[in-house]
C-alpha cells in the first residue's frame, strides 16, 4: 500500500492554470499533488553570443525553490551568492529537455528563457517543471506565430516528465516526497508525446534494480506521460 493510498501506477491529480503572470509571453502554475511549479517564458530577439549568426535559436531554463516550499526553511541562494549543484543540475535538466522538442533554426535568432520556481515541494519538482515549462514555452511560441514574428511553428511535440521509483519492493509511478524519501530506486523519465526518449536518469538509493525492473518504471512512465500530455492539450486549448 501507498503511503498516499493511490494504485501503483496512478499519477498524483494534475492541474496547469495558465496566464498567471501578467508580462510573461507565456505562463502557467503547474500541480501534481502537492507540488506546485510556476513557469514562466521570457522571449528574447537575440540569441545567446555563441550562436550569433548561426540562424538558430536556443530554449534555456532557470530552476529555484522558494525558502519555505520545504518542510523546513532553505537559505536563499543568492544570499550565499552562488548556486547549489542540485540547483545547477536541475536548470540543466529542464533546458535540455525542452530544446529536445524544438526545431531551433524554426526558432530563428532569438532565445527563450524558462524559470521555475517551485512554490511547494511534493517531490517530482524538476518532473513538473518540464511538463509546465513546455506549456509556457508552447504560450511563448505561439505568441510568435500569431505576430507573424515567425512563420513556421518551432516546436515538435509535447515534452513532459515524471518520476517512477521502487519502494517497498514495488514500481510505483510518480513518487511523491514520502515515497521518494525511501525508495530503494528512485527514476526521471523525460518523454516527447509520441512516447519518444529525452532523458533517463536512474539510480539505486538503497538498493540495485534488475533491467526488469528498470522496464517496468519505464512502462509506469510511458503509461503517465498520457495523463501529462492531455493535462498539457487542456491547458492550451
Amino acid at each position: 500500500m501507498r503511503p498516499s493510498g493511490r494504485n501503483l501506477s496512478e499519477m498524483r491529480p494534475i492541474s496547469i492554470e495558465t496566464g498567471v503572470m501578467r508580462h510573461a509571453e507565456g505562463s502557467c502554475l503547474i500541480r501534481c499533488g502537492d507540488t506546485h511549479v510556476l513557469c514562466t517564458a521570457s522571449i528574447e530577439d537575440r540569441p545567446p553570443r555563441f550562436l550569433k549568426g548561426t540562424g538558430l535559436g536556443w530554449v534555456t531554463a532557470e530552476y529555484g525553490m522558494l525558502p519555505r516550499a520545504t518542510n523546513s526553511r532553505n537559505r536563499r541562494e543568492a544570499a550565499s551568492g552562488q548556486q547549489t549543484g542540485r540547483t545547477q543540475e536541475i536548470q540543466r535538466l529542464i533546458g535540455r529537455s525542452l530544446r529536445a522538442g524544438i526545431d531551433r533554426s524554426a526558432l530563428g535568432e532569438r532565445q527563450i528563457t524558462i524559470d521555475c520556481d517551485v512554490i511547494q515541494a511534493d517531490g517530482g519538482t524538476r518532473c513538473a517543471s518540464i511538463t509546465g515549462g513546455w506549456v509556457a514555452l508552447r504560450l511563448a511560441v505561439n505568441k510568435l506565430l500569431k505576430a507573424g514574428t515567425i512563420t513556421s511553428d518551432p516546436i515538435l511535440d509535447h515534452v513532459a516528465a515524471v518520476s517512477c521509483g521502487i519502494y517497498a519492493g514495488q514500481p510505483l509511478a510518480d513518487l511523491d516526497y514520502a515515497e521518494d524519501s525511501e525508495a530503494g530506486t528512485d527514476g526521471n523519465f523525460v518523454l516527447t508525446g509520441a512516447g519518444r526518449l529525452i532523458e533517463v536518469q536512474m539510480s539505486a538509493e538503497g538498493a540495485t534494480f534488475s533491467r526488469d525492473e528498470m522496464g517496468k518504471l519505464l512502462d509506469l512512465a510511458e503509461t503517465g506521460m498520457a495523463d501529462l500530455v492531455a493535462a498539457q492539450k487542456a491547458a492550451i486549448a
